[in-house]
C-alpha cells in the first residue's frame, strides 16, 4: 500500500488534506513551475508533494480529479529534483472550450513544454510516471487501465536519488481544489526497449 505520509512537503501549501489514499490540495493564487524558456520568467513557488526513492526501476500511478476555472491552473505528476530539474505531466485549463494535457521537462534551469488539446469539459485523468535509470516516460489514462504515452525523456540529474509525487498550482489570480487518489508505486511498466540496437562505441 502506498504510504502518504511517507511524502514530504517541498513549499507546504496553506490548505490542504492529507489522509489514506487521498491527498487534496487548493491552490494559491500566482504559483507555478516554469524556468526561462521563451517567457523568460522564472517561476518556481508551486507547492510539491513527494516520495525521495533510489530506486532505478519503477512507475507511480496516480488519479487527478480537478475543479480548475481560470486560465493556467494544473495539477498532475511531477519529478522535482531542485528549481532547475524537474518534470511535471498535467492538464493545464485555458477556457471554456479546451484545455492543454501535456508535460514539462526542465534541465539546468531551462522548460520545455509539449502539449495536445483537449475538451474543457475533462475534469479527471490518470497519469503513470515510469523511471529506468534517468530516463522517464510520462502516461496518461482516462480509465486507469489504458494508458497513452505522453513523453519519454532524460533528466540530466536525475541519475542517482531522486523524488517524484504530485503537484497543483495556479499561474495567475485563481485557486480550486485537486484531488490526487489511487496511488501507487509498482516494478517498472514502462518495459525495455527492444527495438533498434544502440551504437556501438
Amino acid at each position: 500500500m502506498f504510504d502518504v505520509k511517507a511524502l514530504q512537503w517541498t513549499r507546504e501549501p496553506l490548505d490542504y488534506s492529507i489522509e489514506e489514499g487521498r491527498i487534496e490540495i487548493v491552490t494559491k493564487p500566482h504559483t507555478d513551475l516554469w524556468q526561462r524558456t521563451y517567457y523568460h520568467f522564472r517561476n518556481d513557488n508551486a507547492p510539491v508533494l513527494q516520495l525521495r526513492t533510489k530506486e532505478k526501476f519503477f512507475s507511480f500511478v496516480v488519479k487527478t480529479e480537478f475543479e480548475s476555472k481560470h486560465r493556467f491552473d494544473q495539477c498532475g505528476v511531477v519529478a522535482y529534483l531542485d528549481s532547475e530539474n524537474w518534470l511535471k505531466g498535467s492538464i493545464e485549463y485555458e477556457n471554456e472550450t479546451f484545455q492543454h494535457l501535456g508535460s514539462v521537462v526542465t534541465n539546468h534551469g531551462y522548460s520545455d513544454w509539449a502539449t495536445t488539446a483537449i475538451d474543457a469539459a475533462v475534469k479527471s485523468m490518470w497519469y503513470r510516471l515510469s523511471r529506468r535509470e534517468d530516463d522517464f516516460c510520462i502516461e496518461c489514462s482516462q480509465d486507469g487501465e489504458t494508458f497513452s504515452q505522453m513523453r519519454v525523456c532524460h533528466l540530466w540529474e536525475g541519475a542517482d536519488e531522486i523524488a517524484f509525487g504530485v503537484y497543483a498550482c495556479s499561474p495567475e489570480a485563481s485557486s480550486f481544489k485537486a484531488t490526487f487518489t489511487h496511488m501507487d508505486v509498482t516494478e517498472c511498466k514502462w518495459l525495455a526497449h527492444n527495438g533498434q540496437q544502440p551504437d556501438e562505441a
